[in-house]
């Protein structure tokens, strides 16, 4: 099985550019998930007749969404956080406004594994949002893929976690090309790679650093302004983690470089007897 995540950054343009339909006869992924869709289902035209579609939108218009599209169907479908756990941990307190209206989380069921993306709130260029972050979404989210893990929603039976997507935040040194330079930037702040490093300490695996745990200069992120692609001067922030009980069926963690139309590239996971 094929999964791939891409921050598209709006999937109207990816589109318009010719990028999204090419990629997706390439590769092929039996599951496709986005963020940064900037569409409400409808608004986009992605003409693939061999999947299903599932989406959710921010309530403002234009910003933020995920999506997941699928060759199989899904047994449950949840979209945004539990309205528990967004209260528990103060998620309508954000001066930017409700990040759990903000189309950032979708969550999928199947047979052997609960598949959920992400698309992580940024911090922002003056750490406006680092307090969200580091007291509020990331501890929301920690605990919302735990609760999937054992059981509390869906079918109620425990089941072990994959997410991926956008989590904004480059783990460590190795994962951006500028460490030293970034050090209090948003994105590698203390703060963030902490929360992140929560993540692993609760039995979460980063695909990737798995499989290869010392590739350097592969990245999934590169700033637009400063044509900083060409120089592959980037970050990796695009992600898939997954529960250890699935770490025996993990055949490959790719990052596709290669693959244009967005600030992003794809990334992927194969796996083997699910």
């Amino acid at each position: 099985m094929k999964i791939y995540s891409w921050n598209v950054n709006g999937i109207r343009a990816v589109i318009r550019k010719g990028e999204f339909g090419p990629f997706v006869e390439a590769h092929q992924p039996d599951i496709l998930c986005l963020q940064e869709t900037k569409a409400k289902e409808g608004q986009a035209k992605p003409d693939l007749p061999d999947y299903l579609e599932y989406w959710y939108s921010a309530d403002k218009a234009g910003y933020s969404g995920t999506a997941i599209f699928t060759r199989t169907e899904p047994a449950q479908v949840i979209r945004g956080l539990p309205d528990d756990i967004a209260e528990q941990f103060g998620l309508a307190d954000d001066g930017y406004g409700d990040a759990n209206r903000e189309g950032r989380v979708l969550a999928m069921e199947y047979d052997a594994f609960w598949l959920v993306t992400v698309y992580t709130p940024n911090s922002k260029g003056d750490l406006s949002r680092l307090g969200l972050r580091y007291n509020h979404w990331d501890p929301a989210f920690l605990a919302y893929v735990k609760e999937l893990e054992a059981g509390k929603h869906g079918s109620g039976t425990p089941k072990p976690v994959i997410f991926c997507g956008d989590l904004n935040v480059a783990h460590q040194e190795i994962d951006l090309a500028r460490p030293k330079e970034n050090r209090r930037t948003h994105g590698f702040t203390d703060e963030e790679r902490e929360r992140f490093q929560d993540f692993l300490d609760h039995g979460f695996v980063d695909t990737f650093r798995h499989l290869h745990p010392d590739v350097t200069g592969v990245y999934t992120w590169w700033n637009q302004m400063s044509k900083a692609r060409d120089r592959n001067v980037g970050w990796r922030i695009d992600y898939f983690l997954m529960s250890q009980a699935l770490q025996p069926n993990l055949a490959e963690a790719a990052i596709h470089m290669d693959v244009m139309g967005s600030d992003h590239c794809p990334v992927s996971i194969t796996l083997d007897g699910v």
